[in-house]
């Protein structure tokens, strides 16, 4: 191989290399508390994990929502303005993985400082000291109970409980087959069925969670 043809080799390749880590610029589009969209791709937020969509949290005795105010309350904070994104490195889906910020506010770290997401410590301990502030002012998730969201995405859920959670009204019965059928407010035999939490029976918000957690909807 020629000089020359080595150095254009090195050129190539250090471009290339630059490239795959350049900055994205625009306006986001936000799909969960962890991830947004910008230009059509996907960018995974870094070294943090917010409650999944379908999530819920615990507080005050009451299931609350806390992956859709996870998403939201991001959506608020970027408020419309054009995100620049880092990449730092692509997951196993070949989403980019990237620290971003709106302004000159980092919105890894505001997201964990706020306790709408975790530090992500299996893949960094950046946001660690921004947890802990946010466990001890009780913010966001920290005001009550949750599970992990890696610890969610493995099938993990909060203790079920009799009482009626708030504005959920779904009732998830395991009937004497162990089929698991939920029952929406306008269903014939809602007004029958008891949650029995020993059991595993449950509340759910709406359909679709009762669905994404292996319910179906009763035929009557």
């Amino acid at each position: 191989m020629t000089r020359a043809l080595a150095t254009v080799l090195l050129l190539l390749f250090a471009a290339l290399a630059s490239a795959a880590h350049a900055e994205i610029v625009g306006r986001a589009s936000v799909i969960d508390g962890d991830t947004i969209e910008v230009h059509g791709q996907r960018i995974r937020l870094f070294g943090i994990d917010a409650p999944e969509s379908a999530q819920l949290c615990l507080a005050d005795d009451r299931h609350w929502r806390c992956g859709q105010q996870a998403a939201l309350a991001l959506d608020e904070r970027i408020a419309g303005r054009a995100v620049v994104c880092a990449e730092k490195d692509r997951d196993r889906y070949d989403r980019i993985v990237a620290v971003c910020y709106a302004g000159d506010q980092d919105l890894n770290a505001w997201l964990v400082a706020e306790g709408w997401a975790l530090a992500y410590r299996r893949y960094s301990t950046d946001y660690v000291d921004e947890e802990e502030t946010a466990r001890a002012g009780h913010k966001g998730v920290w005001r009550g109970t949750l599970v992990p969201p890696w610890d969610w995405r493995r099938g993990r859920r909060l203790e079920a409980t009799a009482d009626q959670p708030g504005d959920c009204r779904i009732k998830g019965n395991i009937s004497s087959k162990g089929e698991r059928i939920y029952h929406v407010p306008s269903g014939r035999f809602y007004e029958r069925t008891r949650i029995d939490a020993s059991k595993g029976e449950r509340w759910f918000c709406s359909e679709s969670e009762a669905q994404v957690a292996g319910w179906r909807r009763s035929r009557q």
